[in-house]
């Protein structure tokens, strides 16, 4: 390593010993990096301008945030939770079935794992531990072991984030997290039955027919969001990013013209919210590519890609090393940092390999999901403990199980690509 990476390595673990937000982190270090090396500091400026205003893509992050803090605060939540409840409540541990099914919907509206866990992950809990019997560290596991399912749905930011890294295609990468997407919510639900009949929870009612239409007519409405969004994008009618802003735009008239349930003031603290999120997420993409511009400077990716041939490592070993080191990193860095640092570094290697771009970016969002409920970092755990008051040391042991049953499924998504890429194909996506 050179004395110029070196002075970036350390600014950065120094930051993050610090606790300095992740972007100026990684825009300190980018500026050490600089004057380190002797190149004019000016660059910084030239390489986030320069990049961040170049991609189009990236409009649709605002509007997919917007269109998730609009339903959310429309007070969908507890539509979604009923009409889940229909299906799934009855069963052995039913509440926790439920909070999984309403986590698969909602993740097609937000896609997002914090706002998923912060808004109906949180009237799931409530609705485990009254109705369900759930113990709170329990509920709190199944809540954000649902919750990770959002970003790996469409739409998902993360996959637009990867889209914009990779150059692979949104529509394409949309298609491809559904499977999975589902599968996940699979693996979790047959955890949440597993330890259910451990812990002797109880079964729920069965809701009656004439009881439920009225109910599925209520949550039907929320739902029309992610038909007019994903069917728009799937037929051509508009391109992804053109499909965010609609999807903002009809989320305003669910909450203010049709369910009536969003007024004015709390349309405004919406708006709010999404400038706060969408500022502290450029700016994070804005810090990365100062980073990335140094990592291209050390040739460190082309590196990667000679020491990859060196050892003759096939596209499979490699992928399965990725997951190996995207988990060990996962325990004690965000997800978005890994995405927007260590992945442009990954990403020739696999493109010398001959691995399907697509494939790889699925996998590796599922991995930084699995790192949001891995201990001894845990986003999403530390989100849900500071919302519901439940320790944080019965939460880590409680979503043992789910970890697991997430790492299993991770594995065989890895070895078996055409379950990820099965959609894509088959609606010409190459």
């Amino acid at each position: 390593m050179t004395y110029g990476l070196w002075i970036l390595l350390l600014s950065f673990v120094s930051g993050a010993i610090l606790r300095l937000p992740l972007a100026l982190s990684m825009f300190t270090a980018g500026a050490l990096y600089f004057l380190a090396t002797g190149q004019d500091v000016g660059l910084l400026a030239g390489q986030v301008m320069g990049q961040i205003t170049g991609i189009y893509v990236l409009v649709a992050i605002p509007m997919f945030i917007l269109a998730a803090n609009i339903m959310n605060a429309a007070g969908i939540s507890e539509r979604l939770w009923a009409a889940a409840d229909v299906l799934m409540g009855r069963f052995r541990g039913g509440t926790g079935h439920v909070t999984v099914l309403v986590s698969i919907i909602f993740s097609s509206m937000s896609g997002s794992a914090v706002t998923d866990a912060a808004g109906p992950g949180i009237v799931s809990i409530r609705m485990m531990r009254k109705i369900g019997k759930f113990p709170g560290e329990l509920a709190v596991a199944v809540a954000a072991a649902g919750a990770v399912i959002a970003p790996v749905i469409p739409p998902s930011i993360p996959l637009v984030i990867y889209a914009m890294l990779s150059g692979a295609s949104v529509g394409g990468l949309f298609l491809a997290g559904i499977v999975p997407g589902l599968l996940m919510g699979a693996a979790v639900m047959a955890t949440v039955a597993l330890v259910a009949k451990r812990h002797g929870l109880p079964s729920g009612e069965k809701v009656a027919f004439t009881d439920a239409v009225p109910i599925f007519g209520r949550a039907s409405i929320p739902m029309t969001l992610p038909v007019v969004l994903l069917g728009g994008i799937w037929t051509g009618w508009f391109s992804p990013t053109e499909a965010a802003a609609i999807a903002a735009l009809w989320a305003m008239m669910i909450g203010v013209v049709i369910l009536r349930s969003l007024k004015a003031g709390t349309l405004i603290a919406s708006f709010e919210e999404s400038v706060r999120q969408t500022g502290s997420t450029m700016l994070l993409i804005a810090s990365a590519f100062v980073v990335n511009y140094a990592i291209a400077n050390e040739g460190l990716a082309e590196a990667l890609v000679m020491l990859i041939e060196a050892l003759n490592m096939s596209p499979m070993t490699f992928m399965l090393s990725v997951n190996v080191l995207l988990l060990l990193l996962g325990c004690f860095l965000d997800g978005s940092v890994i995405l927007l640092v260590f992945i442009p570094l990954l990403l020739p290697t696999a493109r010398a390999l001959g691995i399907d771009l697509t494939y790889f970016g699925v996998v590796v969002i599922i991995n930084f999901m699995i790192g949001l409920i891995t201990p001894p970092y845990g986003l999403v755990l530390f989100v849900l403990a500071s919302l519901t008051g439940v320790p944080i040391q019965k939460i880590f042991k409680a979503v043992v199980p789910f970890f697991v049953a997430l790492i299993a499924l991770l594995l065989v998504l890895t070895l078996l690509p055409q379950i990820i890429l099965f959609l894509p194909h088959y609606f010409g996506y190459q």
